[in-house]
């Protein structure tokens, strides 16, 4: 074997530069109570430096026969996803302080998680493939149990574990399927030798169940609500927007390229399962008054609305689905950086009660919340609804009844989103209360992640340059 070709994972192995260097770091300054801000400060600035790294210096490659296979498309993703990352870590160090000398772990877990979305987001095997999933998955729920102190929090990870470990054997089942009727693993000698085989159709159904867990789709998304409600709040924003993003285009990637054969019967589950998502968390989301919670059912409709893309099968529908993907970011992430800091300085508390009267107390976290919230809702000028257009746009592609059918569905379906996100906006400029949240002062780290994410908001969608730039990928 030809080692040198580990060099042609150029993501990968800078990750595993930053993981060696944070555990160093972490190490030599265990017992020094400047701990926090060196750790902090390297974590920072290498990660910063990820997403450049990737966009200006990496090529597409390909390693190890095929194994391992990197195209624009999947380097474009992993400059969004290591942003994203990146806005968590900034937005988490409020709560970063409190977690007793942990945050070199919690670093850790974060960066190999993310190793092992881009490892599965640049398999070309169905074995690395799965390796790259659980790298994710197993470090993932231990970030959930994180908050050791809170029950919730090692409720949540139990559910977690308990599903995925589930979900994986699932998976697994459905890989040996498709062995077995394809009699090779690689992508692009499965898509060559695939046939509609009852054989095949099962292998193919059974991964996408066990993809659809990960990207939390209906009715594989039962683990979502206490997982979010329990982990912590840095942790939820991780999940509700990296964890799916990985994911997302990772089904995308497969099922356009390797099940192309079987289009004809992935295309009409494909429907199934994005109307009961879009559907059914829409309508849970209504009954929610845990704001964790809300948010859960809020992501739940919004991997339907992802994957509404897919539903195109060509490059438009790449395109939109990672175009959607960022947008998601900077819009979740600025809800959920405020669900954070007001959790920090109201006791814990995430109930939607909380928020009453919030404008009159914190004017600035309301209007910069209700910004996001109108983006997740698709109200015009802000990015959400440009995101929202491409994939209906990507859909309608597609040019046949069933599809058009869906993008109907999906169209009233952001009527009773905006509902619900105008439930949180009411309480925080309608509903009056006598014991408001005191007025606070946001940290730094709070400040430059609502900066970044606000700025996402108002400019991803006007600046055509940056669909442009993605569109430029290919598939």
């Amino acid at each position: 074997m030809n080692y040198g070709q580990f060099l042609n994972m150029v993501p990968e192995f800078y990750l595993v530069l930053i993981l060696i260097a944070v555990f160093a770091v972490d190490f030599i300054m265990h017992k020094s109570e400047k701990k926090h801000d060196v750790l902090s400060a390297v974590t920072m600035a290498l990660m910063a430096v990820l997403p450049f790294r990737i966009a200006f210096l990496s090529e597409p490659s390909e390693a190890f026969g095929g194994l391992y296979v990197a195209s624009e498309a999947v380097n474009v993703m992993k400059v969004i996803l290591a942003f994203g990352t990146l806005i968590v870590l900034i937005m988490a160090q409020p709560w970063l302080k409190t977690v007793k000398r942990l945050e070199g772990e919690f670093y850790m877990l974060v960066i190999s998680t993310l190793l092992g979305m881009f490892v599965m987001m640049s398999s070309g095997n169905f074995l690395l493939f799965f390796l790259g999933l659980e790298m994710a998955s197993v470090p993932m729920a231990c970030m959930v149990a994180f908050d050791k102190w809170k029950q919730n929090s090692a409720e949540g990870a139990a559910k977690y574990i308990l599903t995925a470990t589930f979900s994986s054997g699932v998976m697994l089942y459905g890989i040996s399927f498709i062995y077995a009727a394809a009699g090779t693993l690689y992508f692009g000698d499965v898509a060559a030798t695939i046939t509609a085989s009852p054989l095949a159709i099962m292998g193919m159904v059974f991964f996408f169940s066990g993809l659809g867990f990960k990207i939390s789709l209906v009715p594989f998304h039962f683990w979502t609500a206490d997982t979010y409600q329990g982990a912590p709040t840095p942790v939820t924003g991780y999940l509700s927007v990296i964890s799916k993003g990985a994911a997302a285009l990772t089904l995308c990637i497969i099922l356009m390229k390797v099940f192309q054969p079987l289009v004809a019967y992935w295309e009409y589950l494909l429907y199934i399962v994005i109307v009961l998502s879009i559907t059914v968390a829409n309508l849970f989301a209504i009954r929610q008054n845990e704001l964790k919670r809300f948010m859960a059912f809020s992501s739940i409709s919004q991997a339907g609305y992802i994957m509404l893309a897919v539903v195109g099968n060509g490059q438009m529908g790449v395109t939109a689905l990672t175009y959607y993907v960022l947008v998601y970011i900077v819009a979740n992430m600025a809800v959920f950086t405020v669900i954070n800091v007001v959790e920090h300085n109201n006791g814990g508390r995430t109930d939607m009660a909380a928020y009453n009267g919030f404008y009159q107390t914190n004017p600035k976290l309301s209007f910069l919340m209700t910004l996001a919230l109108f983006s997740l809702a698709g109200i015009p000028p802000f990015a959400g609804m440009f995101s929202k257009f491409f994939v209906f746009m990507a859909a309608a592609e597609q040019g046949s009844a069933a599809a058009y059918f869906v993008v109907f569905i999906a169209l009233i379906n952001t009527v009773v989103s905006l509902y619900y996100y105008l439930l949180i906006v009411k309480a925080m400029y309608i509903t009056k209360t006598d014991s408001p949240l005191p007025t606070f002062q946001s940290d730094s780290s709070t400040k430059a992640a609502l900066a970044i994410c606000t700025a996402g908001v108002a400019l991803f969608g006007v600046c055509s340059c940056i669909y442009e730039w993605i569109a430029a990928a290919g598939l």
